[in-house]
């Protein structure tokens, strides 16, 4: 008689950690131990708190387990299966409450992760267990397609992609579109650094969005699907073959689904890491096997899309929440967030921040209950300094917005943007003039170079921002970032332009006295930026141990072991850190400013 489920998380993050061979271990510790019949091995999706991985989840008791290794497995079956004590070492900061009262988990609200980290992704009959496909049966067989829009309208939801359109006005102009066939395409072209919501999703929940696909289809007339998914996603890609496969055998796709007149197919499309390619005509032209560069607009997809046909572009969380929608009702959804940003958004929390990982959460939350209290905040010993959010399109807020509500209004009045959900946290050790350049560096080599603006703005503010972090900056590049950047936002052929001088706009509007600091002292407060710092030995604290001269690439440490003080030698320094990393008494820090 089966009495515990183990819940293994199989998502990216954890199986990069190794929870494949702690399943296999763990397995095979059950068999030793004649537990085949008593425990279940069960693999799921992701569960949210990436960094802590691997973790598993006991049921029913809810016992959740962080960081477990194959070492860890024979005690796990020794302790907490047969004698039935927990192993407290492997809690979550040794202590085991509900899941509820742990604060990662205990501000979510999940409607699109409900189902990742619960059930196995691989196998339909648990998503159909968990009220999987309810909602395209009851669409089919109980509501009109005007009905299905009219639900999707009540509901409030945006577009979850960036943008924030009205999904439920999207459907209304795809359904009066003329034209035929009609295409249903899920973007999961997820291409921000350090965004991984899509992916989640797709790993640990697959049919939310196949189904999410098929009502919207319903909905609007169309015939045939698409899934735009990056090839660097092979377990999602894997995952959404399976489950496409599955929904084929049991009639929920192909023709007369759930044996009525309605047909609707899908096939995958792999995208070839353009970023730029998450933009609607560029997805477009690249499923049509062209490069993958926007078009002017309009018209829109919806009017003309794939290879000239009325089409219909909604992203993956979009789509996984239409079944809440339909199932759940209109106000249900709508109750959730705020008066113009319905439903809940997923973020992927990343950069200096104990809790990394994905979390879900109610729009209108704050940046502060978002970032310090979900996301634990920052590590011991450091400040908050800046929350960049939005992808690499997105603003920098400083610290004294903490307050400013998650949603899209808010989050635009302050120079952001919701985006698709990627959210970095920085500390005070992040110098916003070199984070600025970052960005900049990854839309500029992103552009696809159609348009002017983007092509070339987004190159000579780049040149700009290297100049100033190198200590060559002048009085007058401040006023033209500034007028570069209003340039390109409104120059440029797509979002991708449109957006990209936010990081700059954001940090000059934020921290202009770090701005300054780099122009005018030729000096980076963050110690950051090599070309403005330079590296000091405290005669108090060197006790000439000698590891400094060991690690140092460029003989730039230099001294006799035993005869204290060592000095770094600042022609020869390349500013790499590595003295200051191998000092074991901290008697070497970072200056801001050139020596001399």
């Amino acid at each position: 008689m089966r009495r515990l489920d183990v819940l293994v998380c199989s998502g990216t993050a954890c199986v990069s950690s190794g929870s494949t061979e702690v399943k296999e271990s763990l397995a095979q510790a059950l068999a030793d131990s004649d537990l085949r019949s008593e425990v279940r091995i069960l693999e799921t999706g992701c569960m949210g708190p990436c960094e802590l991985g691997p973790v598993m989840m006991i049921y029913p008791e809810g016992t959740f387990y962080v960081k477990v290794s194959p070492d860890d497995v024979q005690e796990i079956v020794e302790e907490h299966f047969l004698k039935g004590r927990p192993v407290r070492r492997l809690l979550w900061e040794g202590v085991a409450p509900a899941l509820k009262e742990v604060p990662f988990f205990a501000r979510q609200h999940k409607l699109v992760l409900a189902n990742c980290g619960i059930i196995n992704p691989e196998r339909i009959e648990e998503y159909i267990a968990r009220g999987g496909y309810e909602a395209l049966a009851r669409a089919v067989s109980e509501m009109s397609p005007e009905q299905v829009i009219s639900e999707v309208s009540a509901s409030g939801l945006r577009g979850r992609g960036g943008a924030g359109f009205p999904a439920g006005k999207k459907w209304e102009l795809m359904r009066n579109a003329n034209g035929s066939p009609k295409y249903i395409v899920c973007n999961a072209d997820e291409g921000d650094p350090g965004a991984f919501m899509d992916r989640a999703v797709l790993e640990g929940d697959p049919h939310a969005v196949i189904e999410g696909m098929a009502v919207a289809a319903y909905a609007v007339g169309a015939q045939r699907g698409f899934v735009y998914v990056r090839a660097e996603y092979p377990l999602a890609i894997s995952r959404l073959e399976e489950a496409v496969g599955q929904a084929r055998r049991m009639g929920l796709l192909g023709d007369s689904i759930l044996e009525t007149d309605f047909s609707f197919d899908i096939e995958l499309r792999m995208g070839a890491g353009a970023f730029v390619c998450g933009e609607e005509t560029a997805l477009i032209a690249s499923i049509e096997g062209k490069r993958g560069e926007p078009r002017p607009r309009p018209p829109f997809p919806t009017e003309s899309g794939l290879w000239g046909c009325p089409t219909m572009i909604n992203n993956v969380e979009t789509l996984a929440c239409v079944r809440h929608v339909v199932v759940g009702g209109a106000d249900k959804f709508a109750s959730v967030g705020t008066e113009t940003s319905k439903g809940t958004k997923v973020f992927a929390l990343a950069g200096q921040i104990r809790n990394t990982g994905l979390v879900e959460v109610p729009m209108g939350i704050s940046l502060r209950e978002l970032v310090m209290e979900v996301g634990g905040g920052v590590p011991e010993g450091r400040n908050l300094k800046a929350v960049q959010i939005g992808g690499p399109s997105g603003g920098c807020l400083p610290e004294k917005l903490l307050d400013v509500p998650v949603d899209y209004e808010s989050l635009g009045e302050h120079g952001a943007i919701m985006g698709s959900g990627g959210v970095i946290v920085l500390d005070d050790t992040a110098c916003m003039v070199n984070v600025a350049k970052f960005f900049l560096e990854f839309t500029a080599d992103e552009s696809c170079g159609k348009c002017v603006p983007c092509r070339v703005g987004t190159s000579t503010m780049l040149d700009i921002l290297s100049r100033i972090v190198a200590g060559q900056g002048t009085e007058a590049d401040v006023p033209r970032l500034k007028e570069l950047a209003e340039s390109i936002k409104m120059g440029s052929l797509c979002g991708l332009g449109q957006t990209a001088p936010n990081p700059v706009l954001s940090t000059l509007r934020y921290f202009p006295e770090e701005y300054e600091a780099h122009i005018a002292d030729r000096a980076c407060p963050a110690g950051v930026c090599p070309d403005l710092v330079h590296y000091l030995v405290l005669v108090d604290q060197c006790r000439a141990c000698d590891r400094c001269r060991q690690v140092c690439p460029t003989g730039a440490a230099q001294g006799a072991p035993g005869t204290p003080p060592y000095h770094i030698e600042d022609e020869l320094c390349i500013r790499c850190g590595a003295c200051v990393e191998a000092c074991p008494f901290d008697a070497i820090i970072v200056k801001p400013g050139r020596k001399g």
